[in-house]
């Protein structure tokens, strides 16, 4: 699958957004994006987008590879196996270096756009049959997730060795300039949250949980989650982050009493570790009443309900956890919730009951179905209700 033009000029726009004076110089990439051919080909002249990763450690400096053709800090990675420019640096670092994609997060400062662009002249290649070109490298900042390096495994036939150099020593002068300057702003290799999510709770013991969508390409797709999302650069604080998602995702939900409560650590889609603040906020409507604009439901659910739900990781220690932390009124004083089944013994011979409920809207007539919860026979599908 190749790379979509879409997504090109979108990253490549993203990053003239921060560098407008870049434009002209970069003018030969925009025209073979909007051209007919397609851009993330090798085949495409007369050039193509490469990509690269900028490794930073905590001593604030980027890892190079000693690349036999180029020498530069790691040889760029063609885009053709993968849809995204993102996943496309990840894998390159992968196979030059040994660096899996879990060893490394994104930086607060640039989070998933370019750092910088470079446009690098390649010269005829008889042996893969391409002719004189240009790579319109695309180059992607990243920070080391533990404070040690991970052991280095690098390919024999194409790396000559690896050396951490100080942003100063950079030999890229548009990166090293663009490293000094981000440097200035706080870029100092250690991670930080770029996620925000919020336990919300009514105060009794119950918590709001989102069903989000079963799509291929989303974060933990058909599972019950937290509500939150990624931080844009425009966001100035994580809560700022969470108030952005809350009002795009769930517009009318308003918590109130918002506070970091935890950090944690999740796995993006392309495998990256995502370090996100978790916020603790009480709210006690009517989650029907929500204006829902991405995922499938919102629902109250509580602790003893957990293990019957597909959940994201780590959510039902998180709020099990909290749960402990902050016990209900009625239960912190002693009172027992009746339960909420009747003790009725039957001695009629077993059977299944199906329900079917019919609307006929104008769209043409549905059905109503329930999906399965997690440690139940047939998990995660979806049926008519009904009781044994």
């Amino acid at each position: 699958m190749s790379c979509p033009s879409s997504h090109i000029r979108a990253t490549v726009e993203a990053y003239l957004t921060r560098h407008p004076g870049e434009r002209d110089a970069l003018a030969g990439l925009l025209s073979v994006i909007d051209g007919s051919d397609d851009p993330s080909r090798r085949s495409t002249l007369p050039g193509h987008i490469t990509c690269s990763a900028v490794i930073i450690d905590r001593e604030r400096r980027a890892l190079h590879i000693g690349h036999q053709a180029s020498g530069e800090l790691l040889a760029p990675g063609h885009v053709e196996k993968g849809p995204a420019l993102l996943a496309a640096s990840l894998r390159q670092v992968c196979e030059e270096a040994g660096i899996r994609p879990g060893d490394l997060c994104l930086t607060p400062q640039f989070l998933g756009d370019p750092i910088d662009i470079s446009i690098d002249g390649h010269g005829t290649s008889p042996a893969e049959g391409e002719h004189a070109h240009r790579h319109f490298d695309v180059r992607f900042a990243f920070y080391l997730s533990a404070e040690q390096p991970p052991p280095l495994a690098l390919q024999d036939d194409e790396a000559g060795g690896a050396q951490w150099l100080a942003f100063a020593d950079v030999r890229s002068p548009t990166l090293r300039a663009k490293l000094l300057q981000a440097e200035a702003q706080g870029l100092d290799g250690r991670p930080e949250p770029v996620s925000a999510c919020v336990l919300l709770h009514d105060g009794h013991g119950r918590y709001l949980l989102h069903l989000r969508d079963q799509l291929d390409g989303i974060w933990q797709p058909g599972v019950f989650s937290l509500l939150g999302g990624q931080r844009e650069v425009s966001d100035a604080t994580l809560e700022a982050t969470l108030r952005r998602e809350l009002a795009e995702e769930t517009p009318g939900l308003k918590p109130v009493g918002v506070a970091p409560y935890v950090l944690q650590q999740e796995t993006s889609v392309e495998g990256l570790t995502v370090p996100v603040q978790v916020f603790a906020a009480r709210w006690s409507g009517d989650p029907d009443s929500v204006d829902l604009q991405e995922g499938v439901l919102l629902r109250w659910f509580t602790p003893e309900m957990l293990d019957r739900l597909r959940l994201s990781p780590g959510t039902a220690d998180l709020i099990r956890r909290h749960a402990a932390q902050h016990p209900p009124a009625d239960r912190a004083t002693g009172r027992v919730r009746p339960r909420q089944r009747a003790a009725v013994e039957r001695h009629a011979e077993p059977l299944d009951v199906h329900l079917i409920l019919l609307r006929q809207p104008e769209g043409g007539p549905q059905a109503l179905l329930s999906r399965r919860a997690g440690a139940v026979y047939a998990s995660g599908l979806w049926h008519l209700p009904s009781v044994h």
